[in-house]
């Protein structure tokens, strides 16, 4: 069970028993209230809030019903806090940073169905996007959508090609930033997407079954490539996102831990994705 649909099963259990209170035991807790009073008159101010007092579990359900409710707002249609477990996105984002993902850019989406109630606008190439693993959907992804519906895309010599077009990369130099996952020695490159540039890391010596292929991308579906070219499961391995499961647009670090020196990376904190 995902976080989400927990929240929604915790705010409709307190919501029910704050309902089953009014409805039953508030009604209850007054009658009792009336007939001490008609028997013993009128009451000081101690007895009648010890007749009228919520059961403990009322109060929990009526304390935590608004808090649920914001939470489950915040991240439903607002913004929605990950954790990067892997190297794929590197150097973008690196293992243990915390990000934030914006969770109306590709439309309003009803918690747990995710069924799109309000369009707002579409993925763009060169977008990090967050999206549900279409091999396990209760698993979450992080890639950079790089394919467009109906778009035709190569990848072979460590190049990208989009629609015939191979798409341009400068040689920054070596990366030896943060480990890549791979022995290799890295390179880092930028790369020239349409309308977007960004960086990425590839092993120039590195063969694997990742380092050639084709692919038409069908409608209503994208194809995603992690920035760590060669260690990253990405589209090239399982094939494309369909639109009905992003998540949001990544945009920003809000928190970075180093977990090779058990601090804070106070640099990488405050950096927006791109």
């Amino acid at each position: 069970m995902d976080f989400e649909t927990l929240m929604v099963l915790a705010l409709a259990a307190c919501g029910l028993i704050w309902l089953l209170d009014a409805r039953l035991g508030a009604p209850r807790r007054r009658e009792a209230l009336a007939r001490a009073e008609q028997q013993e008159g009128a009451l000081d101010e101690e007895a009648r809030r010890r007749l009228l007092r919520e059961p403990v579990l009322v109060e929990y359900a009526r304390s935590f019903f608004p808090v649920i409710l914001v939470v489950l707002l915040l991240r439903s249609f607002l913004v929605e806090p990950f954790r990067i477990p892997s190297g794929s996105m590197i150097p973008t984002l690196w293992v243990g940073d915390f990000i934030l993902v914006n969770k109306f850019a590709y439309g309003i989406r009803l918690p747990v169905l995710q069924t799109k109630v309000l369009d707002v606008g579409e993925p763009e190439r060169g977008d990090v996007v967050v999206f549900r693993y279409p091999e396990d959907p209760s698993t979450d992804y992080i890639k950079r959508v790089v394919g467009l519906p109906g778009d035709h895309i190569v990848y072979r010599n460590k190049t990208l090609y989009i629609n015939g077009r191979p798409v341009p990369q400068r040689v920054l130099g070596p990366y030896t930033a943060v480990p890549t996952g791979l022995s290799l020695p890295a390179q880092l490159r930028e790369e020239e997407l349409p309308g977007h540039s960004h960086r990425i890391v590839v092993h120039p010596r590195f063969r694997g079954r990742l380092d050639r292929g084709e692919w038409w991308v069908p409608e209503g579906s994208y194809f995603v490539m992690g920035d760590n070219r060669d260690n990253s499961n990405d589209s090239r391995a399982w094939g494309f996102v369909p639109e009905r499961y992003l998540v949001g647009k990544a945009v920003l670090i809000w928190m970075a831990w180093n977990g090779a020196d058990g601090g804070v990376n106070w640099d990488r904190i405050g950096l927006s994705i791109r």
